[in-house]
């Protein structure tokens, strides 16, 4: 097994067999090895730097209703809110003080009516904070309106594809749902210049290994410069209420097989680690992670951003709580980078 880690540290690919003897791998030295060589590897390309990103979630509002989503619309449980343009703006100030360099805009996808107020934030945002980052994660959208964005001022994408796999996408997502409609999105978002972030959740129902395989096998094609990958988490008012969540300790393979494939990749511990245990954002970086993004949306709307149950938005996970997060990282031995962070190839 560590031969076949050398090779991918090396090669930086892997057939699908390999990938899946890697994936089904359960010796703790191979495994303790494998996390080593991604973490040396994020060590050559950031040393022990941690980007900050701060996460702004605009709306909780969404015309779609996969199975696996708490703010989906058919959730009629949850109370909608929306954040006025002023108030994106706030929430990017106060970022800003705090020593942050890239704000996410992170939302359920609107409809088309919205777009052009979206593209008046972002310019305002670009306008206001020239030196700043902006990510949008936003779903969903028209290759012209992409395009919109990205002039306005947006640089990154990011598009989780949650499976790349049709029989599994369809368990997934209701009809009207498509996955050639989402990987198309990618491939946009690639040609318009963007630096584009996909990913998966780890543990979702009826998942296998080989489809796993599959998005490892998609990912290494598309090559993206961010990569964020979760255990998933089950939400009291979905259909997939009862399912068990996601597998830590395959979601930490995942992000060491994803760091030796993607060595210089933007890849965050995810909030979804930090939800599913208490240490689960430090274990994400000795991993291989390097990028937290703390949750700078007003307090009063983040418990309604319910994407599932339980989710970590205070404390550590809160920009305001930057100091606790430094204090942990500093415990690891890393520490907060307030650097823009862009993706070098």
């Amino acid at each position: 097994m560590k031969n076949l880690i050398d090779k991918l540290r090396q090669e930086r690919r892997l057939s699908a067999d390999e990938y899946k003897a890697l994936l089904l791998c359960e010796e703790v030295d191979s495994l303790q090895y494998l996390q080593k060589q991604a973490q040396e590897v994020a060590h050559v390309h950031f040393g022990n730097r941690v980007f900050i990103r701060g996460l702004i979630e605009i709306t909780n509002r969404c015309r779609n209703n996969c199975y696996y989503c708490g703010i989906r619309k058919g959730n009629r449980n949850l109370p909608r809110y929306e954040l006025t343009h002023e108030e994106i703006i706030a929430c990017c100030q106060e970022g800003y003080l705090l020593g942050f360099r890239t704000f996410v805009l992170q939302g359920g996808e609107f409809p088309e009516v919205k777009d052009d107020w979206l593209t008046e934030v972002i310019a305002a945002i670009r306008l206001t904070f020239p030196d700043c980052a902006i990510t949008l994660s936003l779903g969903e959208k028209s290759r012209e309106t992409y395009e919109r964005f990205f002039q306005a001022g947006a640089n990154r994408y990011l598009l989780r594809h949650e499976t790349c796999d049709q029989t599994h996408y369809r368990k997934l997502h209701p009809k009207g749902m498509s996955l050639t409609r989402r990987l198309q999105c990618l491939d946009w978002l690639k040609e318009i210049g963007y630096q584009v972030g996909t990913g998966i959740m780890i543990g979702s129902p009826q998942q296998t290994i080989d489809h796993l395989v599959k998005d490892v096998l998609y990912m290494e094609r598309l090559q993206p410069e961010m990569i964020g990958i979760g255990p998933f988490l089950p939400h009291h008012d979905t259909p997939f209420a009862t399912y068990p969540a996601g597998s830590m300790e395959l979601t930490l393979k995942l992000l060491s097989i994803f760091r030796l494939m993607h060595p210089t990749a933007l890849i965050p511990s995810t909030t979804a680690l930090a939800t599913l245990a208490p240490e689960g954002r430090e274990r994400g970086i000795l991993a291989g992670a390097n990028v937290v993004m703390p949750n700078l949306s007003p307090q009063s709307q983040r418990k309604k951003y319910s994407l599932y149950d339980n989710k970590a938005s205070l404390g550590a996970e809160a920009a305001e709580g930057l100091m606790k997060l430094e204090e942990r990282l500093k415990r690891i031995g890393y520490e907060i980078s307030k650097e823009r962070g862009d993706y070098n190839h």
